[in-house]
């Protein structure tokens, strides 16, 4: 086995509170019940939590090249709030120069004052959850917020002065429309956002939609929106550098580049999950937070730690760990990264890999690249299956 390099260091910050649990998410998030946040002590949790993950061990020297709010809905928290978890963030482990901060945000939880606050306390990123800009989708996704108001909340963010704005969206929504889906991404591109987030609707396990599956457009309805939906995004000079996302230059999640690219990230809150390499003992570590927000402040009370669990990745698990990142990835990796991130020689995958190649669902090696042929992209999994 090769030695492991020491990779980027991002912080992932969960938030799992939401007005209401939309029927698609499959994320851990709870409804608040109309009932007052646990703001503060969550805050404090964090913190407590963050002042564990900064140890040296972890750090290692590094300081943090990128921090993402994530949720749940975190722009339901303050931006008192989320300027204390900034300060405690640059205090306990440092900011690396040009740090990107992203904070997700709802059209339905926005309002100017609490975006310049955010904006004054150290984001600069958001990431706006708008999904459809028509009132008879958003209904059916189980959304809190109408066209108008996501059109408010661009607007808003732009005032508050972000100039970093991702756009979530998505099509192959119940009963949509190739037309349908397509004016969505328009008005979404008309706004000139940085980046967008532009993902088809998948039924998840453990979900209402799973439970009661909507009525969803067919596969070959679903081909027309997403080839209509490339040529469009491409002649707007958005980059596709990633299954479903698309950005304008310079202008690439530099957070999730760093998952993809198998690099180091604490995870924080309620059901966070973390990854870490640990140069000492040569080995690669995971780590996830208890999940239920009640349990997660109860560990706080009592001075508890906040793992529910933390193990290595064995060789075996280590090439499709890597693989189900970085092939994600348009471009994808350089064959070297392979190595340095997993420690292990590239000949452990060359076997797999020539076979996918013959079958031309991958560049060959001597590229000097790890990546999809175009034609691959659209078989990743069967191609993840290999490994």
């Amino acid at each position: 086995m090769n030695s492991l390099h020491l990779p980027p260091l991002s912080l992932y910050v969960h938030i799992p509170w939401c007005v209401r649990k939309c029927p698609y998410c499959d994320f851990n998030s709870h409804t608040n019940n109309g009932n007052a946040l646990p703001e503060t002590n969550y805050v404090d949790a964090l913190l407590a939590d963050l002042a564990t993950e900064a140890s040296s061990e972890k750090r290692q020297g590094r300081q943090l090249i990128s921090i993402f709010f994530g949720g749940g809905t975190p722009s339901l928290f303050s931006a008192a709030a989320i300027a204390r978890i900034l300060e405690g963030a640059e205090r306990l482990i440092g900011f690396a120069p040009a740090v990107e901060i992203t904070l997700e945000a709802n059209p339905g939880t926005v309002e100017q004052q609490k975006f310049t606050g955010f904006r004054k306390a150290g984001v600069n990123r958001l990431s706006i959850g708008i999904q459809s800009f028509n009132d008879t989708h958003l209904k059916r996704l189980g959304r809190i917020h109408n066209g108008t108001e996501a059109l408010t909340a661009i607007h808003t963010a732009r005032q508050a002065g972000f100039d970093n704005i991702n756009l979530d969206l998505m099509h192959g929504l119940p009963e949509q429309t190739p037309e349908q889906a397509i004016a969505d991404l328009q008005q979404a591109m008309d706004f000139q956002p940085e980046h967008l987030s532009w993902y088809q609707l998948t039924i998840e396990p453990n979900t209402a939609f799973h439970n009661q599956p909507p009525v969803l457009p067919i596969e070959s309805t679903l081909e027309r929106i997403q080839g209509q939906g490339h040529k469009l995004l491409a002649k707007a000079g958005f980059f596709a550098y990633e299954i479903s996302a698309y950005a304008r230059p310079q202008r690439l999640s530099q957070h999730n580049c760093n998952y993809w690219q198998f690099g180091d990230y604490l995870g924080i809150g309620a059901g966070a999950h973390g990854k870490i390499t640990d140069l000492n003992e040569q080995k690669i570590l995971r780590t996830r937070k208890t999940r239920q927000p009640s349990d997660y402040l109860s560990r706080l009370a009592t001075g508890s730690d906040f793992l529910a669990e933390q193990f290595s990745l064995d060789s075996k698990e280590l090439p499709l760990e890597f693989l189900m990142n970085a092939l994600r990835l348009k471009q994808g990796v350089p064959t070297t990264l392979f190595t340095e991130r997993t420690g292990m020689s590239l000949t452990t995958i060359t076997a797999h890999w020539q076979s996918l190649e013959a079958r031309h669902l991958v560049e060959p090696l001597s590229t000097g690249w790890l990546r999809c042929t175009a034609f691959g992209h659209r078989f990743l999994n069967s191609i993840l299956s290999e490994f």
